[in-house]
């Protein structure tokens, strides 16, 4: 019985690696993984679940791992991942800063409340002044 299988293929001046495994009968699947620099490109699940109980299986497993391996170097070949692998190797622009919004204001009334203190006399209108000074004459 095979429990795996691995390659390494150079394809466009990279090197690329293929790798199939069976996970037993009690988890009857063959997954195939693609890599480059460690980074897994692409992946393929077969599930055998269905032929575990033929006499021949370990035999059929391993024609079918033979075979999913295979094809995944004949899409790597065929230029499948080709988009993925350069967007992989493309640098990515940093997003643009978000503008800063200024920021909102609402105008509300101020609070006024009943004051003990005089205005001053250049806040004060000129009536208001005449009619305090007559107000301090008649006092004294």
């Amino acid at each position: 019985m095979v429990v795996g299988l691995n390659h390494n293929i150079r394809y466009r001046g990279e090197v690329f690696h293929i790798q199939t495994e069976d996970s037993g009968l009690a988890n009857p699947q063959i997954t195939t993984l693609l890599f480059i620099g460690g980074t897994i490109i692409s992946s393929k699940k077969t599930s055998y679940a269905d032929i575990v109980k033929i006499e021949n299986v370990e035999k059929v497993v391993e024609e079918l791992m033979k075979e999913q391996h295979k094809d995944m170097l004949r899409r790597l070949k065929a230029g499948e991942f080709d988009a993925r692998i350069i967007s992989m190797r493309t640098p990515q622009a940093p997003a643009p800063p978000k503008p800063i919004e200024p920021p909102q204001f609402t105008e509300t009334a101020p609070k006024t409340e009943p004051s003990t203190v005089k205005p001053s006399l250049h806040e004060q209108s000129m009536d208001d002044i005449i009619l305090s000074y007559f107000a301090s004459e008649d006092k004294e």
